[in-house]
């Protein structure tokens, strides 16, 4: 299997396009030290073997109206293929769900998601995850300030 991050240069054009990725391959070539060319034919072996797997704009949350943040632990009522693929399907679907993780201990999964308020998550809660006849409990904590956000 090829190598997918080559050398340090290939390092340097990930950070680069992390840190912005609307930059053009004539700035991203001079900032890693490339020729434009050069940097381009990078660039696009680092999105045809997954290494870039999109671009995408990030924009903040409270603009469009989403200013709670919760963490929601999820138990299912078994772990067994069916429920877990209909929780997992659900969990999919749903806006408010910013991110799903199958986690180890005494949870199932960890879901950040977030609302307009506490009458919308409560909404959230009462009308998709307690709706699941797989789901057996729910636990949230509400996030009060968010210290470090960082993508990769």
């Amino acid at each position: 299997m090829a190598q997918k991050i080559a050398d340090e240069t290939d390092r340097r054009i990930l950070k680069e396009l992390t840190a912005d990725a609307r930059i053009t391959n004539n700035e991203l070539a001079e900032r890693v030290g490339l020729s434009a060319s050069a940097c381009l034919r990078r660039l696009r072996r680092l999105e045809e073997t997954g290494v870039i797997k999109g671009y995408t704009t990030l924009v903040d949350p409270i603009a469009q109206g989403w200013t709670m943040t919760a963490i929601a632990c999820v138990r299912l009522s078994r772990q067994h293929e069916d429920e877990i693929q209909m929780f997992e399907t659900a969990v999919r679907s749903w806006d408010e769900v910013l991110e799903c993780h199958l986690v180890t201990g005494s949870r199932d999964y960890v879901l950040k998601v977030m609302s307009a308020g506490l009458d919308q998550y409560e909404r959230f809660i009462k009308e998709k995850i307690a709706r699941l006849k797989c789901v057996d409990t729910i636990e949230t904590s509400f996030v009060m300030n968010t210290i470090k956000e960082r993508r990769i």
